[in-house]
Order: structure tokens, then C-alpha cells, then sequence
């Protein structure tokens, strides 16, 4: 079976049990300050999950963009990816475990053809929490999953978040396949150790509250929410056990082939080229939804992606510029993405040219890393591998490319304090990933969700003092602060600064009401409602409205958090204005 066939039958599947497709979020969180990208399905689902009102319904299907920036490191293996899809399925507060589980058999066995015989499944084995999910247990023992094949694992393999100190949770579902069962009986733990039994999808019951005091309550909104991972699916379905062996990455991988003149199958060669082929295909997909590079967070992860790239090329022999035509190779595979993510299209030369641009700065670059290093070596007469390290971090230099130089000159590389500094390197990376994600579903606490609804007032602000030229370029609050970045040519004057600052505070004054209406998104468009992300919005969408219906001082298309009347948020202050890249600027700002 092929990737599209895969998500197609999905997609189909659900729409048919009642569900409304809905398009993949863009990778970048519209509302959600606490990740750089979307990293799972259920994330830009976030306000749904909590009890707001979807526009599309209870029912809810999509493929899901993702990206991981927490295992870049790790890319190279058969199974590790940047960026990848998620086949997702919902249920917000409507059906719960007994239909989910029957669809879950249903779809597995009858629409994509697993053999039963081969399927385990896990269910919680309960704690002093919340207690043993017998109930999910026993739907799989009526769908003929035998007892021998249904599994009570704990906590720590069978429950879902929260993801922060507070909020929804409960336990999870999940499903395996058995890939060699003529390989004779085998413990359930050590097939999963051993690669032989595979994770194919996860049910997760959101049926929990968990509050400041550690202590579980039932919900009133029981939500399902469920994931296919396409990649690791696709790969099992056809019998291999490398995921780039499957259709979605061969296209990629024959360019970089052709390019280089070497086979992935000589393994000097094979881990090299995996990380070329996922991380030029994480860059198309991550400029494509209006990232650009930058020394700064997604612009920094953007710039790293195209720049290990580039240092793999040196390892097969690629001296010339060759990123953007493996770039072509993805914008092309119109099976898996360029037909199936019109965004790619649409945005094709963008793409192309700031890959370009960015390798011809990076080559630059390894000529300084050249230069600094025959420095350390004329100073010092070796390099210490932390030295080493920094050259490697700091200037992208491959370490195969250190040892060499060192080699010229009769030197060799302390490889144990190097991989040591790498080490340290990459748990603080992980660290800060995961720090970026640790808020989620229990993010919409009272400030922050004052802080959301002033910076929708600010956004308008700007439009009305500076022109219709003024585009928000993205934004981050926290509890301490709203961060504001938005197109604009020059920096704000202080007359500027204080007309934002009155204007706001003046509708603040006002009292004025917040209200949210669901309507087509051409309807939306039609009544100038702000569309941060342009056409990537489903059918039907949420518009908050700041002010009287007839007279409304901002209009937004947005999931929220708001507050329901400005009476709430205190005096609105402007702390900085700073530059934000190439045309774009960021505003700081408070509410007292």
C-alpha cells in the first residue's frame, strides 16, 4: 500500500462513521506560545479538547503536519524524522470508548486488511488514581482479540498527560503488529524491545481532570483522540524495516543518489543520506508554512536543518550547491506532497530560494570554520574536543572534516570529549524542546487568556495607526508578557508607540464586549475578519469580534482563549519595540 492510499482510506473511513475533515494545521501554532511547531494532531485542537465549541462539530478526521525538533540529532536511523504525518480521528465529547475501540478493529482489520491473528493490544492496568481499564479490555475481547493478546501495561506506557502539572488525561489504547508471527510465540515486551511488534495506532481516552493538588476527577467532556503515525505504518505494510525504503522517501533519496554518486545501500554512505532526504524535506515543509531562516528560534531549527544538511553532503563528495534540487525532489513527489499540500505549490519558488540562499551563506561559513581551526592549530598546536566541538556547532564543520585537518598536521582528535560536549549539547537542546511544550492543554489560565484578547486589540491598533500594510509575523505570551512580531518597514516612532497605546487603552475604557460567532471562512473573509494564516482554515471557522456587531473595533479569525469584556484587562502598556528580521518588527507589552 502506498502513503496517499493510506491517509485517503483513513480520512474516508471516519468521514463515513459521521466525522468532517478538517485541513492540517500549519506547523507554526496560531495561538499557542509555548512550542515552536505543531508536534502532534490533537495540538492546535487544544481549545476544543477543553470544551469550546469546534465550528466543524464533535466529529472530527485530519492528517496532521508535525514536526519534532527533540530527536534532530537522532535523525539517521531507519525510524527517526523531523517531520512526519499524523492520521487523526476525534471525538469532542460525543462517542467514547465502546465505539472508538469497535471503529479502531473495524478500520485495522476490515478497511486496510490486517490479519487479526497478528494484532496485541494494551490497556492500563489502573493504580491508585484511576482504575484498571477493564472496560477497554473487554471491547477488544468481543472484537476477538483473545486474552493472550491484550496486554495491562502501567502508567508510564498506558496513560496520556497531562501534559503540564494540571488538566485532562486519562488512559490510552494502543495497537500493535506482530511482523514475523512464523517467527513462533514470543513475549509481548521483548517482541516490542526486539523491533518484531510494532506500534500501529493509539486510542487515548481523555476522561480526567487533574488538579494543583494531584487528585483525579472525572470529566464532563470525555474526549477520543487518536494517532497513526503514516511513515511508521507505510513501512511495516510494505514488509520492510527501514522507513526510507518506502515510496514516500525513495523519489528523494534516487535524486540524492543521482546527485552524489553513491547508493544508499553502501551503509558508508546510508546515514548520510537519510538526514539529507528528512532534513531538506522538514526545511520545504516548515518555509512553506512562512518560517524563514533566522539565529532565533523556528528561523534557528530551519537554518540547522539546511546546514547538517549540507555538512552530509560533504560526506559523499557534494562540493557544489545542491539542496534546492533535492527540495525539487519533494515539491515534485506529487503522490505523497505536492499534490496532496497545495501550500508547497503555491509557495514553490520561496522555497527554492531561500534553501539557495542560505547554502551559498552557509559555504561562506565553512571557509571561516576552515580558517578558525588552522588558528586553534597554529595557536595551540591541537584542539581539544571541546574546541572541536564549538567548530562543529558553532561553524557546521563536519567532525570527519576536523580529524582531517588535524591529520595534516599530524594531530589527532580527542573523539571522547568531543561526543562528551555533543552530549551535554543535546540534553540541553531536548531540555528546552520539551520546556517549549511543557504548558499545552493547561495553558489557558486567566492572564494569559487577558494577554491573548490584547494582543488581538493591539493587532488592530497597528493597522489602524501604521496602514493595511501591517501583517502579524507571529507571537508569544506568556504569563509575565505578550510578544507581538508584525511586518513593518521602519521602527515605530514614539508618537507612534503612544497612539497604539492610547487607541487601545481608549476601547479598553469603553468596556467593550467580546463575542464569537461561527461562519464559513469566505464569509469571514468577505467581513475583513484578520486570517493570520491565510487560506489554511477549515470550511467553517471561529471569529471573535471586539465591539458592538455593527461597529466592531477587531475581527480575527481565531480558537481563542478571550475574555468575554475588555472590563477585564487592566491598562495596556508597551514596554519595547525592537527590530524582528528583514521587514518585521516586535512589540512588548503588559497589562497593569
Amino acid at each position: 500500500m502506498k502513503a496517499r492510499e493510506l491517509k485517503e482510506k483513513f480520512v474516508n473511513f471516519f468521514v463515513f462513521k459521521g466525522h468532517v475533515e478538517i485541513p492540517s494545521a500549519n506547523l507554526v501554532p496560531e495561538n499557542d506560545p509555548t512550542t515552536l511547531f505543531i508536534s502532534a494532531g490533537m495540538h492546535p485542537l487544544v481549545p476544543y479538547l477543553l470544551g469550546q465549541t469546534h465550528p466543524a462539530g464533535k466529529r472530527l478526521v485530519n492528517i496532521q503536519k508535525c514536526i519534532r525538533t527533540g530527536d534532530i540529532d537522532e535523525v539517521g536511523d531507519t525510524f527517526h524524522h523531523t517531520f512526519f504525518e499524523m492520521l487523526g480521528n476525534w471525538s469532542l465529547g460525543d462517542y467514547f470508548k465502546k465505539d472508538m475501540i469497535l471503529w479502531s478493529y473495524d478500520f485495522l482489520v476490515n478497511t486496510i486488511k490486517i490479519n487479526s491473528n497478528n494484532l496485541h493490544v494494551t490497556c492500563f492496568q489502573g493504580d491508585e488514581n484511576a482504575p484498571k481499564d477493564t472496560e477497554s479490555h473487554d471491547l477488544w475481547l468481543k472484537c476477538g482479540i483473545p486474552e493472550e493478546r491484550i496486554h495491562y501495561l502501567p502508567k508510564k506506557d498506558n496513560w496520556w498527560g497531562p501534559i503540564g502539572l494540571i488538566g485532562p488525561c486519562g488512559p490510552d489504547s494502543e495497537m500493535f503488529i506482530d511482523t514475523n508471527p512464523r517467527g513462533g510465540p514470543i513475549d509481548f515486551i521483548v517482541g516490542c524491545k526486539q523491533g518484531r511488534i510494532i506500534e500501529i495506532g493509539n486510542d487515548v481516552f481523555m476522561q480526567y481532570n487533574k488538579d494543583e493538588k494531584g487528585n483525579y476527577s472525572e470529566m464532563s467532556q470525555k474526549n477520543v483522540d487518536t494517532g497513526y503515525g503514516v511513515e511508521r505504518n507505510i513501512t511495516w505494510m510494505n514488509g520492510f524495516a527501514d522507513n526510507y525504503l518506502t515510496d514516500i522517501w525513495q523519489p528523494i533519496i534516487k535524486k540524492i543518489e543521482e546527485i552524489s554518486g553513491k547508493k544508499y545501500s553502501d551503509q558508508n554512505f546510508t546515514k548520510a543520506i537519510r538526514i539529507i532526504a528528512d532534513h531538506i524535506k522538514a526545511a520545504v515543509f516548515i518555509i512553506a508554512d512562512g518560517v524563514e531562516v533566522s539565529n532565533k528560534e523556528r528561523g534557528y531549527v530551519l537554518r540547522r536543518l539546511i546546514r547538517r544538511a549540507i555538512r552530509q553532503g560533504k560526506i559523499l563528495g557534494i562540493e557544489q550547491n545542491f539542496c534546492s534540487i533535492i527540495a525539487t525532489a519533494v515539491l515534485d513527489n506529487q503522490d505523497n506532497y505536492g499534490g496532496f499540500y497545495p501550500e508547497l505549490n503555491q509557495n514553490k519558488d520561496k522555497i527554492l530560494s531561500i534553501i539557495e540562499t542560505e547554502e551559498n551563506k552557509f559555504r561562506k561559513t565553512l571557509n571561516k570554520g576552515l580558517h578558525e581551526i588552522n588558528k586553534l592549530i597554529g595557536r595551540n598546536k591541537q584542539v581539544s574536543g571541546k574546541e572541536a566541538f564549538t567548530l562543529y556547532e558553532s561553524f557546521g564543520f563536519p567532525v570527519e572534516m576536523i580529524k582531517e585537518e588535524l591529520e595534516k598536521n599530524n594531530l589527532t582528535l580527542n573523539l571522547e570529549e568531543f561526543e562528551q560536549a555533543k552530549e551535554t549539547h543535546q540534553k540541553l537542546s531536548q531540555t528546552l524542546s520539551a520546556g517549549k511544550f511543557k504548558s499545552g492543554l493547561a495553558d489557558n489560565s486567566e492572564i494569559i487568556t487577558k494577554f491573548h484578547t490584547a494582543a488581538h486589540l493591539l493587532h488592530a491598533a497597528l493597522i489602524k495607526i501604521l496602514g493595511k500594510h501591517v501583517q502579524q509575523a507571529g507571537s508569544n505570551i506568556t504569563s509575565e508578557r505578550i510578544r507581538f512580531d508584525f511586518t513593518n518597514p521602519q521602527k515605530l516612532t514614539d508618537g507612534q508607540l503612544k497612539q497604539i497605546t492610547e487607541l487601545v487603552n481608549e476601547q479598553i475604557k469603553l468596556n467593550l464586549p467580546v463575542t464569537m460567532e461561527t461562519m464559513p471562512f469566505v464569509e469571514a473573509q468577505k467581513q475583513n475578519a484578520i486570517a493570520f494564516f491565510g487560506n489554511k482554515y477549515p470550511e467553517i471557522v471561529s471569529v471573535y469580534a471586539i465591539g458592538s456587531k455593527d461597529n466592531y473595533f477587531s475581527k480575527e479569525v481565531c480558537t481563542g482563549p478571550h475574555v468575554k469584556n475588555l472590563s477585564e484587562l487592566g491598562i495596556f502598556e508597551i514596554q519595547k519595540e525592537e527590530s524582528a528580521g528583514s521587514g518585521k518588527r516586535r512589540i512588548y507589552a503588559v497589562l497593569n
